[in-house]
């Protein structure tokens, strides 16, 4: 079990990983968020996540597209939550879950980067980035799957902008964080 002194309570909320057999992230998930109402746990366990990104995919045979969800990382939920016995416990005893990724089962929180490259936000308590962008303006991508690539600016949101890519000779919108740009 945890050390007392291990209880993140007092530091927040953390996002921990949670390691399932493959094709059940979705049952565990909902399994969580139903021992989280039943047993009133809703000011422990915040969040249960599975990651998901939309994939174009072309059918061989007929050359169809169709936009369809991809877990980003099969065989993992995301939990986020304050972690102490009853939380360790109630995630862990979870059916599907095989453990918590860290060594020897021990929970390891993911960090600050970590959660930034997943593209989960924190809440309040994430850095906010400020930078002097605008609509027309060329952009550069530093990190990130389009790392490299780069295009002008289509519109300008809180902590992200739109910028028009070039794939496959096609102009496509793709949504970057602040923390992955830099202007030309």
């Amino acid at each position: 079990m945890m050390d007392p002194e291990e209880d993140s309570s007092a530091n927040g909320a953390k996002w921990y990983v949670a390691h399932t057999y493959s094709g059940y992230e979705n049952k565990v998930k909902k399994d969580i968020e139903k021992t989280i109402e039943n047993r009133k746990l809703q000011d422990q366990i915040l969040r249960v996540e599975v990651p998901v990104q939309q994939v174009v995919e072309v059918s061989k045979t007929t050359g169809k597209k169709k936009t369809v969800e991809r877990k980003l990382f099969p065989g993992y939920v995301l939990v986020n939550m304050y972690m102490n016995d009853v939380t360790w416990y109630v995630v862990r005893n979870t059916r599907g879950v095989t453990g918590f990724v860290g060594p020897e089962s021990k929970p390891v929180p993911l960090t600050e980067k970590e959660m930034i490259n997943l593209g989960i936000k924190s809440g309040d308590s994430a850095p906010k980035i400020e930078l002097d962008v605008k609509v027309g303006d060329m952009i550069k991508v530093i990190n990130g799957a389009w790392e490299g690539s780069g295009g002008p600016v289509i519109s300008v949101g809180k902590q992200s902008v739109t910028i028009e890519v070039d794939i496959f000779g096609r102009a496509t919108s793709v949504e970057i964080g602040f923390a992955d740009i830099q202007k030309v």
